[in-house]
């Protein structure tokens, strides 16, 4: 039978796993679909996402796909998914696509949102999905921070030394910061692809100018520096959230047809 392309978007809660990744033994993301999913198809599956989550982040709408050659639609695919996985993994919608397509080497961008609740007390029953800080925050040194961020730079000083062999630049289209209600902050960045614990390093230097520990103009000679030893802590994976991943249109197919019989128009 002619093997097809299947997009999916899954939402998790990153609390009890070892990341996305595949790992032998570990509990993770990617294991744990492969796993079920080779249950419905009767056979061996690989799943990509867009990129690997770390250990404790959580997702909106991760996007990954895989092949196979099983006569099973999308959504009976999805329904049987979301039957037998728990209820901290969903599957939200699964697709046909263009063959050609790849949840990470198509995608345009990727948006990520930071948690910080800044109050004395914490929410008790928000706690794995954000990070307290009790001290008052200077939100507008935080968002000044940010903005300087946008745009195309090397972003080695917000690196982890994982990803010393990669390509520091990147191209960051928003960076911004939400003043939510009760103390809840959202950090937003939005870029064409990301270093290993890129958002993660840059929010926890960001919080280091909001206590006054530094300077919007120290911000900008960090990032100048290109020295990870230049930046702030790796803010608590908890608050991190992979909230969407865009693609040009056109890589979805209807239902019923099969991936090979259009072109896709980018």
């Amino acid at each position: 039978m002619e093997e097809k392309n299947i997009k999916i978007v899954v939402s998790y809660d990153g609390t009890a796993y070892e990341g996305w990744q595949y790992q032998p033994g570990r509990s993770t993301i990617q294991g744990t679909i492969e796993e079920k999913l080779s249950l419905i198809l009767c056979a061996p599956v690989k799943v990509i996402a867009s990129g690997r989550t770390d250990a404790g982040v959580h997702a909106l709408k991760q996007t990954a796909h895989f092949r196979t050659a099983s006569s099973l639609s999308p959504d009976a695919i999805l329904k049987g998914l979301n039957s037998l996985l728990k209820d901290d993994i969903r599957v939200k919608s699964a697709r046909y696509v263009h063959l050609d397509f790849h949840a990470r080497y198509s995608a345009i961008s990727k948006l990520y949102e930071f948690y910080i609740l800044n109050r004395p007390e914490p929410d008790i029953f928000r706690r794995a999905f954000q990070w307290h800080i009790r001290a008052a925050l200077d939100i507008s040194a935080m968002a000044s921070c940010l903005k300087l961020i946008e745009g195309r730079h090397d972003f080695t000083s917000f690196r982890s030394s994982g990803s010393a062999n990669v390509n520091p630049v990147r191209n960051v289209l928003r960076a911004e910061l939400t003043d939510r209600k009760d103390g809840l902050l959202a950090v937003a960045i939005e870029a064409d692809g990301f270093l290993r614990h890129m958002v993660r390093n840059i929010v926890g230097t960001v919080v280091e100018a909001g206590l006054g520990k530094l300077t919007p103009l120290d911000f900008a000679n960090i990032l100048e520096g290109r020295d990870r030893k230049l930046a702030g802590p790796n803010a608590p994976a908890r608050g991190l959230f992979l909230v969407e991943v865009r693609y040009a249109p056109g890589w979805e197919l209807p239902s019923g047809d099969n991936p090979d019989s259009r072109d896709i128009s980018l």
